[in-house]
């Protein structure tokens, strides 16, 4: 928990609104108004929507938008959880989406026979253990959406992408160090995701997802 919680709070320090409080507070007894217009100068660049397309871009480089049938083939598709799914105000206690990129494009990779196995980790916040594991909840949806039961897997609780890893490793039962997967997650997350599995051994076709930048002009979606 510990560790989920400083992975939520570190990089506040690094965004544009922490490093433009910091100063704020490195300054709080001097009358300067350089570093007044620098934390002006520092909110307005990275409050620029321009600004914005070029770190996503660079964040997303150089991964692309692929049709599911363009695919390659491999041992089994692994989903990483993404927080898509949050349990609306209310007594019904219903489960809404928020971001099914990574979702839906596992069941479409899976109808394109790109895997006979699909995996779904289990993403979970240690603050509300009372809520199902994404997935739970993806593998119970993935079912009504015809995929058959015997070819989900899910894994227990995990809070990061590092855990995920370990944990799929646990669940292929296979040792050949040939293992393919075809990893689903988001674009700006790709990279450092793709480092955590092979660092488990696991041969990783990347198949990103959810995408932030757009085609023809790079801004922002």
């Amino acid at each position: 928990m510990i560790t989920f919680t400083l992975s939520k709070l570190l990089p506040l320090f690094i965004l544009p609104l922490g490093i433009s409080f910091c100063i704020l507070i490195f300054n709080l007894f001097k009358s300067s108004r350089k570093s007044i217009l620098s934390v002006l100068i520092v909110l307005w660049a990275f409050s620029n929507s321009f600004v914005s397309a070029i770190l996503w871009k660079w964040v997303e480089y150089p991964w692309q938008r692929l049709d599911e049938s363009q695919a390659p083939k491999a041992d089994a598709i692994v989903v990483l959880s993404s927080g898509g799914r949050h349990p609306a105000p209310g007594e019904a206690n219903i489960v809404e989406w928020n971001d099914p990129d990574r979702f839906f494009s596992g069941i479409k990779l899976f109808k394109e026979r790109k895997a006979p196995k699909l995996f779904f980790t289990g993403g979970a916040d240690p603050y509300q253990n009372t809520l199902k594991t994404e997935g739970d909840l993806y593998k119970e949806y993935a079912i009504t959406l015809g995929v058959p039961d015997q070819a989900i897997f899910t894994t227990e609780k995990v809070f990061n992408t590092a855990q995920e890893a370990v944990q799929i490793r646990k669940r292929i039962k296979s040792k050949d160090a040939s293992y393919e997967i075809l990893l689903v997650t988001s674009a700006f997350h790709m990279k450092r995701a793709k480092r955590q599995f092979e660092r488990q051994g696991l041969i990783v076709h990347p198949f990103p997802v959810d995408f932030k930048t757009s085609k023809i002009t790079g801004s922002m979606n």
